[in-house]
């Protein structure tokens, strides 16, 4: 078989398994009407009410539907940022880590933004943090961690993790520290795992939840909000 012949299979299959994605949960569906959601071209947007000239971007996990995270999307427009979810390639985050130039680029209303993703979504967003717009103001971490170092950057970094993570687990989030910014919080979520950081079910490789989904999605919300508005 030819270099070629192979290389196509590599593709196709990756392709093909780039298909089969984690969707939104009958819980998300009860807590936001995704038919009301606006389109930001191929992503979500949520406008606020009342905005306060700041914006959030959210990187969806690998192989997660970007509408698993309506809930916070929604949650966080509420409190009066612009928030945009965006729609990466085959929903891998590292397939489209500039996407964020886009959405800061179409929101010229937006005075700093503030980029951050879940699982591998957060290293795709570190990927585009390494060479920002001057608009950037802060990282954020939703069980996963950056894929360079930060050490030496005064940017506002924020890790929020799960105590049950069996993904992006304790241990590896205290090993990551030290590539974080010495301007960084870290938030621990007692009882939380990787897969309640969105609304999609159970995740292959994960631990059990100790706390219900709206609960975790709350306290990512509010440390959140928290960090943005002391950052």
């Amino acid at each position: 078989m030819t270099v070629f012949a192979l290389l196509m299979i590599a593709v196709v299959g990756f392709v093909v398994y780039a298909q089969f994605d984690y969707e939104p949960s009958a819980t998300l569906a009860e807590k936001v009407d995704l038919d009301a959601i606006e389109s930001d071209g191929e992503g979500l947007i949520f406008q606020p009410k009342s905005p306060n000239g700041k914006g959030v971007i959210l990187y969806q996990g690998a192989k997660v539907e970007k509408e698993a995270y309506a809930y916070l999307g929604q949650s966080l427009s509420e409190q009066g940022f612009v928030v945009s979810i965006p729609q990466l390639p085959l929903n891998f985050g590292i397939l489209g880590s500039g996407t964020a130039a886009d959405v800061i680029d179409e929101h010229s209303e937006v005075e700093e933004w503030f980029l951050g993703g879940h699982s591998l979504g957060g290293v795709a967003a570190s990927f585009y943090s390494e060479d920002p717009s001057p608009k950037l103001s802060g990282l954020y971490f939703l069980g996963a961690y950056p894929a360079s170092d930060f050490s030496s950057s005064g940017l506002p970094m924020l890790s929020i993790y799960g105590e049950r993570d069996g993904l992006s687990t304790v241990e590896a989030i205290e090993e990551s520290r030290e590539l974080f910014s010495n301007n960084s919080v870290f938030v621990e979520i007692e009882g939380g795992n990787h897969a309640q950081f969105g609304l999609y079910g159970e995740q292959k490789g994960d631990n059990p939840a100790e706390i219900p989904a709206i609960e975790q999605q709350d306290q990512v919300v509010e440390a959140l909000v928290e960090w943005i508005n002391e950052s």
